[in-house]
């Protein structure tokens, strides 16, 4: 079939679009749902516990309408809108408003991010790596990859939506009833479903998952930009271009409107449509947009193996680098505010004191620069366990049988990972240094910030020293270094705010950093911090040296 694909007769064409196109389509489905039985639980369950317990620590944090109150103040600056949603629901801010006003673009955001994956993983990822023409080779249609992996999106989209409403509204928080919940739960499976139609097409142009997913991705930012430009703006036009922003729109908790959802079932319906009738002008394995000719010679930094590396690196790492450095700006903007926005806030105060600091800004710094070190440890991670999908893909076989040897070749992927999570540590920065200058007013911050971002750089050092040791000794269990980051959050972040014992920030490598700009510099947590980096990296690399190619 696929040999049918790439002749483009009408009687071709007929065949393709019949009923037979989307044979087995059930069959992949429940293949799909079996690959992903831990990824899918996995996030909707944070998605779930995180919008939850945010919920619920409403309750305790903003308890008296005067704290309410003083939020409302600081949310209506053009900051303050554009990190969260429009200016309506502030009018009547409960519990249930601050819940939407707060959590809905974000979390928005990550089930976009969820259903973009989902789709790139069972229709590019199965074609770049050949398992899908060897599968369509059965008795499976052109259009059954893609079904099945918009069907997994949905499903996925649909569990998240009534685990959301049923969740929230029997959680007992004042002003959430279960029918607001409920259109809480399917606006964001509103957006996730229309981000899975968008990845539907972003997979028929390009031939890679990474270049699909990135795309995508794209949207997914550019939806967010809109948004939040249209609603510090107060132009409602921009915000309306997004699906983020038809999904804040809802009003949900204020008004419950379930209207501006059908414009994201529409962007879905219009995308995925698009994109099997794209599907039909390609091959198997190949992307409407055609791969650029490369050089006929080779430039020198591509011989070397950190100068290879750096060539398949170089999207991401820019990608995060200009994530980092927005996501910085948008927190810097706020510091200038943290004072009226965090004086009636009895336990956000209690922990701030913990941390110190002279200003109430360099306190709240300190503690939003631990939520973008995560971010940075999320690329270290990423860019750490390329060596395994290079493995698995079977490309490292043919590298190794020339001159390079395996620690030459595992080490510039490894030396990326280093460099580059320094680098976007400097973005972040940098993003929030000039940005909380700016809205604080304090030429001294930018320095200070962009020392206490490098801080963290140690941390990181240590997160893709627990990925080589992995990858060198136990190759099929390099995915657990995602607990890093994880756990970092969970008890640097999170923690601060629900009082975690001090002994479980101890065991993350980031709760050893020293919490500038708040608290004065150590150097002894950092040296030892970068020996046990440059220890763990050396294993994991003697480890790999020993072992043999593992693919699968």
């Amino acid at each position: 079939m696929s040999a049918a694909a790439g002749t483009r007769s009408p009687a071709t064409v007929r065949v393709l679009t019949g009923p037979g196109a989307l044979a087995g389509t059930r069959t992949l489905i429940r293949f799909d749902l079996r690959r992903d039985r831990v990824r899918l639980p996995v996030w909707i369950l944070a998605l779930f516990l995180g919008t939850v317990s945010t919920a619920s620590n409403y309750t305790t944090l903003y308890a008296d309408p005067e704290d309410r109150a003083s939020v409302v103040g600081t949310m209506k600056s053009p900051a303050g809108l554009a990190m969260t949603g429009p200016a309506r629901y502030l009018d009547d801010y409960t519990f249930g408003a601050m819940t939407g006003h707060q959590m809905l673009g974000f979390t928005a955001v990550l089930a976009g991010l969820m259903s973009v994956l989902v789709v790139t993983r069972h229709t590019r990822d199965e074609e770049e790596t050949s398992r899908a023409e060897l599968v369509r080779s059965t008795v499976v249609g052109r259009h059954a990859h893609l079904a099945a992996a918009l069907s997994v999106a949905f499903l996925a989209n649909l569990a998240l939506a009534l685990l959301l409403g049923f969740g929230l509204g029997a959680a007992g928080i004042e002003s959430i009833g279960t029918g607001s919940a409920l259109l809480h739960g399917f606006a964001l499976a509103a957006v996730g479903i229309a981000f899975a139609g968008i990845a539907a097409v972003t997979t028929q142009i390009t031939a890679h998952t990474r270049g699909a997913s990135g795309m995508a991705m794209a949207v997914i930012g550019l939806a967010y930009v809109l948004r939040a430009a249209g609603d510090a703006g107060g132009d409602d036009a921009l915000s309306w271009l997004s699906p983020i922003g038809w999904a804040q729109r809802t009003y949900v908790y204020v008004d419950d409107r379930w209207w501006p959802l059908l414009l994201c079932l529409a962007l879905a319906a219009l995308s995925a449509g698009t994109g099997f009738v794209l599907s039909t002008r390609r091959d198997v394995g190949a992307g409407l947009r055609a791969a650029r000719p490369g050089s006929p010679v080779a430039s020198a930094s591509l011989t070397r193996p950190v100068g290879f590396a750096l060539r398949l690196h170089r999207s991401v790492l820019a990608g995060f680098a200009v994530g980092l450095f927005l996501m910085g700006v948008m927190y810097g903007s706020i510091l200038g505010d943290a004072d009226d926005m965090l004086k009636n806030i009895d336990q956000l105060k209690e922990a701030l004191k913990e941390i110190g600091g002279t200003t109430m800004a360099e306190s709240f710094a300190s503690m939003v620069m631990v939520v973008l070190a995560v971010v940075a440890a999320v690329y270290v991670v990423t860019a750490a366990l390329r060596p395994r999908s290079e493995e698995n893909a079977g490309r490292v076989e043919a590298l190794l049988a020339t001159g390079l040897s395996r620690t030459r070749w595992a080490a510039g992927h490894f030396t990326l990972a280093l460099a580059g999570g320094t680098l976007v540590l400097l973005a972040a920065g940098l993003g929030i240094g000039v940005a909380g200058a700016a809205s604080a007013g304090d030429p001294g911050l930018v320095l200070k910030l962009v020392g206490a971002a490098l801080a963290y750089a140690p941390a990181l050092w240590v997160t893709v020293g627990v990925v080589a040791v992995l990858f060198g000794w136990l190759p099929r269990a390099a995915s657990a270094a995602w607990a890093v980051p994880v756990y970092a959050f969970v008890v640097g972040y999170l923690g601060e705010l629900l009082r975690f014992p001090h002994w479980m920030n101890d065991l993350s490598p980031f709760g050893h950093v020293p919490r500038l700009p708040a608290a004065g510099m150590d150097w002894t947590p950092m040296v030892v911090l970068t020996l046990i980096a440059a220890g763990l990296v050396r294993l994991g690399l003697e480890g790999f040296r020993r072992r043999d190619l593992d693919t699968r």
